[in-house]
């Protein structure tokens, strides 16, 4: 899968998002923020640039974050078509793919370790999009919403 990823600084386990997405198979298609020296690194320009990877058909999903994951999460969902989910625990995370059909993982970098990471990355990609009807309506209508 190629993830799109950013952060808006260096701290706490930013440094081995990347690693850990690539010891599990994953392609790194962007990095942005303080993920890339060129980027600004404010998490809404960041969070922003990689959604739109995955908006625009670059990368199929992202990880974004920040000191706490509400702004990064806050700024990738602003763009249409990207449901993207704070998670602090792998049953939120495998819970966002499943019922959400969430596309972009947000994440704290001040809570967050890298066990920690290791277990919401692992149910997080586990996790496969639910078939059953109510929850297609449900993300459905999250379009509808998005167009007004």
């Amino acid at each position: 899968m190629r993830f799109a990823l950013s952060a808006d600084s260096l701290d706490g386990v930013a440094p081995t998002i990347e690693g850990a997405l690539r010891q599990r198979g994953h392609e790194i298609i962007a990095r942005h923020g303080a993920l890339d020296p060129a980027a600004r690194d404010d998490w809404a320009w960041a969070s922003e640039a990689a959604a739109r990877d995955v908006a625009e058909g670059r990368a199929d999903q992202a990880v974004v974050a920040c000191w706490t994951g509400t702004g990064a999460s806050i700024a990738a969902n602003k763009i249409p078509g990207i449901r993207a989910a704070l998670c602090a625990d792998a049953a939120t995370a495998a819970g966002a793919r499943r019922w959400n059909d969430a596309n972009v993982l947000a994440l704290s970098l001040r809570t967050l370790s890298a066990p920690l990471l290791a277990e919401l990355l692992d149910a997080w990609l586990g996790a496969a999009p639910s078939s059953a009807a109510e929850d297609r309506a449900n993300v459905a209508h999250l379009t509808d919403i998005e167009r007004g």
